[in-house]
């Protein structure tokens, strides 16, 4: 729980005048009419500008994501991703249980898939029925018996965890297909740190710019066996898939060429890359295309988005395909409410994190009890997505509780209930005026077979109507900038001028301080042939191969 500090609510009132907080909801800023303790930096910062000046930096921030196409797909439609003004910050002692968590869940999950699609004992054992793995629409039959050449199926995991109204993080779902918005964490991060340079300067914040370095260090600790100097390439739907920033961006940091599935081929079961020096072989595919289309032969047929014969390559140990094939059963909502069982099982300790409570809709106790109480709780789609199917009893229509509730008993097993948590709020500004809205979290680890390590920060998301307590990106959300702060010796040492996490990059403060004698937008350049230019808040950098570059 994070300490209050009464003697700096003052300082905070004008921004924050009239800030309204209900009860029942914890504000991770303000609590009891006192600010926060992580806070207490930013609201003494806040005393210093005014609202017209927190209004132009916010809007500055948003023209420079939509002029530099930082975008993401809403019913079908591309749109600039929101990125609030005011960030989201998280006290060290708080993020090392969050980190401990993840890592935990991590593993156990790791482990539950290497059992499932081997030996089954979970099952034997009677921790959770066979059916409920293999009747999930992603339990896929074609990859049991292969063996990663590391022992790695979850190379990345997305867990998102929501904020209770007591101030306890709860993970609310695992993500360790292609879980996607690390992007955004890191251009969050460049755009935040020039926009508000004096506020940044005040903390001590752990950086973000690790990522790709640890993802390709993955990666390559993925390789077949026998495998030096792997060739890695980063998969893609193509330029038309909502994570097509993203994908590009990754590749571009980890200096691995983006292929779609057409720059590929597989020749006696080796999978191969179509260059102008001719076939060049490829060892490990990270992808970001969902197991139904990567490949004809074993799952769509009508798929033009995968590779003939690539799953025959992976079980033959001539390529490692990151994330693993069939890790989307344990994304399944209702594996879920298995895995504190699945903590115990195979670690033989206690969950760090709790979950949600949860009903399994397919057990006829529970769903007797739902039935009758839908206007009161969440109802989930098992392998949904996004946010898409979701009902929320206390916000929805009759009609819409009705509609479900035929759905729960046409197919009991493909839904979850849960009751309607108060997400925690984060002061954001809206229409010029700050207001809480609600956010989740979602912390990325990657999995070198070695240890997993948590990217320190992660995706906050924000819902941006009021009272909406669905942040999905897909259904309109925003983001924040998630500051983990830290009193790691040497940490209070200015950060050097250049740094991608640095507050006073030159470039940025160059900009920062033309855009307001002008008070014009700051042109932005983007050279697409050989390196890509892009402006991301006021800091322009170049994104080339070097690994140790933040994008």
């Amino acid at each position: 729980m994070d300490e209050l500090h009464t003697a700096d609510q003052q300082a905070a009132d004008d921004l924050f005048a009239n800030y309204p907080t209900a009860a029942g909801v914890y504000d991770e800023m303000l609590g009891g009419g006192s600010v926060r303790r992580p806070y207490v930096n930013l609201s003494r910062a806040a005393a210093g500008f005014t609202a017209d000046e927190m209004r132009s930096r916010s809007d500055y921030l948003s023209s420079t994501y939509l002029d530099q196409g930082v975008t993401f797909d809403v019913g079908g439609e591309e749109r600039p991703f929101p990125l609030d003004i005011v960030p989201r910050i998280v006290a060290e002692d708080v993020w090392a249980g969050i980190s401990a968590g993840v890592k935990q869940r991590v593993k156990a999950l790791e482990a539950f898939l290497a059992d499932v699609y081997g030996a089954g004992h979970v099952f034997a054992d009677g921790v959770i029925p066979r059916h409920v793995v293999t009747s999930s629409p992603h339990f896929h039959r074609v990859v049991a018996g292969l063996q990663p050449a590391n022992g790695v199926r979850v190379h990345v995991a997305g867990i998102d965890l929501v904020r209770d109204a007591k101030g306890e993080f709860r993970v609310l779902e695992d993500n360790v297909r292609v879980p996607s918005g690390v992007s955004y964490v890191m251009t969050n991060r460049q755009a935040m740190s020039a926009a508000l340079p004096e506020v940044f300067g005040k903390y001590r914040v752990k950086p973000v710019h690790e990522y790709s370095a640890r993802l390709l260090a993955a990666l390559k600790a993925a390789a077949p066996s026998g495998i030096q100097d792997p060739n890695i390439v980063v998969m893609t739907p193509g330029m038309y898939n909502s994570a097509y920033f993203e994908h590009s961006l990754l590749a571009r940091q980890m200096g691995v060429e983006l292929v779609e599935g057409r720059d590929l081929v597989c020749r006696k079961g080796r999978v191969l890359a179509r260059t102008t020096r001719g076939l060049q072989p490829v060892h490990v595919i990270y992808r970001r295309i969902d197991d139904d289309f990567l490949d004809p032969v074993h799952f769509r047929r009508d798929s033009a988005l995968g590779v003939a014969g690539l799953v025959n390559a992976a079980r033959a140990g001539n390529v490692t395909i990151a994330n693993g094939i069939g890790n989307g059963v344990a994304d399944d909502k209702l594996v879920y409410t298995y895995v504190p069982d699945l903590v115990r099982y195979y670690l033989a300790e206690e969950p760090l994190l709790k979950q949600v409570d949860t009903w399994r809709l397919e057990d006829p106790s529970h769903r007797e009890e739902v039935i009758d109480r839908l206007e009161e709780l969440v109802v989930k789609p098992v392998d949904g997505s996004g946010g898409k199917g979701i009902v929320i009893g206390p916000l929805s229509e009759r009609s819409e509780v009705d509609a479900v509730r035929a759905k729960i008993l046409a197919d009991p097993r493909g839904w979850i209930a849960q009751p309607m948590v108060q997400l925690s709020t984060v002061p954001t500004m809206i229409d010029g005026r700050m207001v809480p809205r609600h956010v989740d979290l979602r912390p990325f680890a990657v999995n070198d077979g070695d240890d997993v390590w948590v990217l320190p920060g992660g995706l906050t998301r924000v819902a941006l109507p009021e009272g909406e307590m669905i942040v999905n990106s897909s259904q309109g959300g925003g983001s924040k900038d998630t500051w983990v702060l830290t009193s790691a010796k040497g940490a209070d040492e200015p950060i050097p001028v250049g740094s991608p996490d640095g507050p006073h990059h030159p470039l940025a403060m160059g900009r920062l301080d033309a855009a307001r004698a002008a008070d014009t937008e700051v042109p932005t350049g983007t050279d697409t042939t050989t390196e890509m230019t892009q402006t991301l808040g006021t800091m322009t950098q170049t994104l080339g191969t070097n690994t140790s570059q933040e994008a």
